[in-house]
């Protein structure tokens, strides 16, 4: 990652700790407000949002920025493969991940970080971008990093 992406990162999570802390009521709340920064201050997310675990096997959209969303992932896909082996995913070429569910036929590559409280996926931050490789291994500790801010609502 580039030093000005990782020095972006550190800027938003600041920027969200002062959003969030004492001020957000509710974990969608502070879901919303994680989406629309991110979002606005990520110039390569072309879809930045939260689906929420109903199960192994299926989501259910939560707070999002960008195009329309599935409401519903089921059996397949980059969210589902995050929630099954409680991973982060990058996915280089979502063209070239078997199973890739195509909610917009605009997203070229994507990440997912999963939510977990204790040991269960309650939820994963899904990143599409519009371009191919996009996000790479070092994009997870830094979004890990800004979803831990919603630990105190978990």
């Amino acid at each position: 990652m580039d030093t000005q992406r990782a020095a972006r990162y550190e800027r938003i999570r600041k920027q969200l700790q002062e959003l969030i802390e004492g001020k957000s009521p509710t974990l969608p709340a502070a879901m919303a407000t994680v989406c629309a920064v991110l979002h606005a201050k990520m110039r390569h997310h072309f879809w930045t949002g939260f689906y929420f675990a109903t199960d192994k096997d299926e989501l259910h959209v939560g707070p999002y920025q960008g195009p329309v969303a599935c409401q519903i992932l089921k059996g397949s896909g980059t969210c589902v493969h995050a929630v099954r082996t409680k991973e982060p995913v990058v996915v280089p070429n979502v063209e070239a991940f078997p199973g890739h569910i195509a909610c917009d036929s605009r997203s070229k590559s994507e990440i997912v970080i999963p939510i977990l409280k204790e040991d269960a996926v309650i939820a994963v931050l899904d990143i599409d971008s519009s371009d191919l490789n996009q996000f790479s291994e070092a994009d997870i500790a830094p979004l890990a990093n800004i979803l831990g801010l919603l630990n105190p609502f978990l």
